[in-house]
């Protein structure tokens, strides 16, 4: 497992590094200070020959061992948000020519995993991986503590799309931020994912419209730049609701997947069932089935709705704690954005013939 160290702090008495929430505004610098270990297949896994075919594609896409740097927060000053928007950035040490990945994180019950502290399995992994990764803090956060009387709290879901294309319409003046790291990006090549209300905001980024429960107006907040959207045990179809959810999170019962025309992935837990939202067996794959053009649909098995523990290291969250479940989403994620940033790729086709139908998979591809 990897640890960030802030290099500007110090330990205090007990031996642990002053809390996150203690940091002052000022940017720090995070180094990889541990061994970069890959997580992989267990080892009844590697005894299956049924699955060696599949265990030989995933490790050629293991997480390569080396160094990345966080530097963060970065707050910019943006009209119409209640608090400037901040941000962390994270990146390999060496290397050009390197994409961007835009992780937008969810509306969990813990204080820092929603925010730019959290989705370190992620943001580890797709920075290991040649990425530039990009996390905000969208104004739900606990980490914030706005007014849960302002307008749209708690979820403020219109102004989560509306962070991103910031992101986008600032990419050149948020990566100068960071030393030597703005030459070195292809800002062309910008893709996002994100996790349950996260997943929400990528699907108004792919074209779902919304309709405002408190003005009836539609909300069309299509990204077209981004050149890869993924959206991880996001909310379904309004029928799916329960009456409780509709009632509680009435955006929930208003976004219509009829115009999410942009080729998404999807990624559902085929045992991420939440009574609270929804008792439908893959309620959360809807956005594959309803929708038109081109998508693709991950079926991670024995999921639940933390996937393994992608939002955070050892959070009490997770409740099907698996790093080897982790590694796999991340590894499977990693082939479809090789395949949509590069045509010529075919990882996300070799990922698919090495998943289906093969005895021990730890999921399914499906693609339309």
């Amino acid at each position: 497992m990897t640890t960030l160290i802030p290099m500007t702090q110090k330990q205090n008495q007990s031996g642990l590094y002053p809390a996150a929430s203690k940091l002052k505004s000022k940017a720090v610098i995070w180094i990889a200070a541990s061994c970069l270990t890959c997580f992989g297949l267990t080892a009844q896994e590697k005894a299956s020959s049924a699955s060696s075919n599949q265990i030989k594609t995933f490790n050629k896409m293991k997480n390569p061992e080396i160094a990345v740097m966080s530097y963060g927060p970065i707050v910019m000053p943006v009209a119409d948000r209640h608090v400037g928007l901040q941000l962390k950035v994270t990146a390999p040490a060496t290397g050009d020519n390197l994409p961007v990945l835009i992780i937008s994180h969810g509306h969990g019950r813990s204080n820092f995993l929603s925010s730019l502290y959290g989705y370190g399995p992620m943001a580890d992994f797709f920075s290991k991986n040649g990425f530039v990764v990009i996390q905000p803090t969208h104004q739900n956060s606990k980490t914030l503590a706005l007014d849960a009387n302002l307008p749209e709290a708690p979820l403020f879901w219109s102004s989560r799309p509306k962070d991103i294309t910031y992101i986008i319409d600032n990419l050149d003046q948020i990566l100068s931020k960071v030393p030597g790291l703005s030459t070195r990006v292809n800002k062309e090549q910008v893709t996002v994912v994100g996790h349950s209300m996260g997943g929400h905001t990528v699907g108004m980024l792919a074209g779902m419209q919304v309709k405002d429960p408190a003005t009836g107006k539609t909300v069309n907040a299509i990204e077209k730049r981004l050149k890869a959207y993924v959206m991880i045990g996001a909310p379904g179809a309004p029928a799916g609701l329960v009456q409780s959810a509709k009632d509680h999170y009435p955006v929930l019962n208003n976004g219509d997947f009829s115009t999410m025309t942009q080729p998404v992935l999807i990624v559902n837990g085929d045992k991420d069932i939440n009574p609270n939202f929804s008792v439908v067996d893959n309620w959360r794959a809807d956005g594959y089935y309803v929708s038109p053009g081109h998508k693709s649909l991950l079926t991670v098995y024995g999921a639940e709705h933390i996937f393994g523990g992608i939002s955070g290291y050892d959070s009490n969250e997770t409740t099907d704690e698996s790093p080897e479940r982790v590694e796999f989403v991340n590894q499977c994620i990693l082939a479809y954005l090789r395949s949509a940033l590069n045509p010529k790729d075919t990882s996300w086709e070799d990922a698919q013939k090495q998943l289906n139908d093969i005895p021990g998979s730890k999921g399914r591809i499906d693609n339309k």
